[in-house]
């Protein structure tokens, strides 16, 4: 990261991966517990997803290294995606856990 708004950026990112894997619950306890649930299911598809577009990237730009800020920042949009498409089907009233 080059300077303060890079790093202003980046952080926001991570603010805003955070606020869309956002689970509320009845208490903190839960909330916090929902929430990292949340994270663990989706980080490795969201991370994979993140891989394949990165070697993508890499391969089209001949080789070149993607910086790792870029590549957190790739993860975070993605993860975004994923959290707001997830908090829509589970706030529709679709039932995830049906056996």
């Amino acid at each position: 990261m080059r300077n303060i708004k890079e790093k202003v950026r980046f952080t926001l990112s991570a603010l805003l991966y955070l606020l869309f894997n956002l689970r509320i619950g009845e208490s903190f306890a839960t909330t916090l517990t929902a929430t990292g649930w949340q994270i663990l299911q989706t980080a490795p598809f969201v991370a994979g997803l993140t891989y394949l577009i990165v070697s993508v990237l890499q391969y089209m730009g001949d080789g070149g290294k993607v910086p790792w800020d870029r590549k957190f920042r790739l993860f975070f949009a993605i993860g975004i995606i994923a959290g707001l498409v997830l908090a829509i089907w589970e706030y529709a009233g679709v039932d995830l856990q049906q056996g």
